[in-house]
């Protein structure tokens, strides 16, 4: 279905126009894979500079005697988290490799909206018809894809799903175009 991105041209004759007039308008499809959902953040642990310092604030004699607060720091990313809470190191520790792990898998997230954004936007345009990939004329029943200069006269067909004939066609061409690209 990756052939089916981009600006699509209906022309139509409404039954309220009284004059027969063809009205036209656009469409625009983005055909974008499913986004992975992101499971587990993995981290290596020779990619994390761990520090360890003592707890500041209130909480008595304890806080200022043991070196309890620790401080994460994704070097990759540059992300630094750190955890004073708990009295133990390690529960610190724990909670604040929580939070990096958020941190990161939070990220990861951004960055797979942000590309499938990006493709989005390419595959769309700006939805103006002089971008227009495929038109599809009512009143003479006809498809006509604009890329590869090919014109199917079953409209009715084609809008039931038989569509093969378009995308066989439109698979010949690309594979023609990678075979012409790789040759140069």
């Amino acid at each position: 279905m990756k052939f089916e991105s981009g600006v699509h041209r209906v022309q139509r004759v409404p039954k309220t126009e009284a004059s027969g007039r063809i009205h036209t308008s656009t469409a625009t499809v983005a055909v974008l894979p499913e986004v992975e959902d992101v499971q587990e953040v993995i981290v290596d642990p020779k990619e994390l500079k761990i520090d360890t310092y003592r707890s500041g604030g209130a909480g008595g004699q304890h806080v200022n005697m043991t070196d309890s607060a620790v401080r994460i720091t994704h070097l990759p990313t540059g992300i630094v988290v750190q955890c004073q809470d708990e009295r133990s190191q390690l529960k610190n520790r724990e909670k604040a490799m929580k939070h990096l792990l958020t941190k990161l898998y939070e990220m990861e997230q951004e960055k797979q909206r942000s590309e499938v954004e990006s493709e989005r936007r390419l595959q769309v345009g700006t939805g103006d018809r002089a971008e227009k990939i495929r038109t599809y004329n009512f009143p003479d029943g006809r498809i006509t894809d604009h890329r590869i200069k090919l014109t199917v006269h079953q409209l009715e067909a084609f809008l039931d799903g038989d569509i093969d004939e378009m995308i066989d066609a439109l698979i010949t061409f690309h594979q023609a175009e990678l075979l012409s690209a790789s040759e140069q």
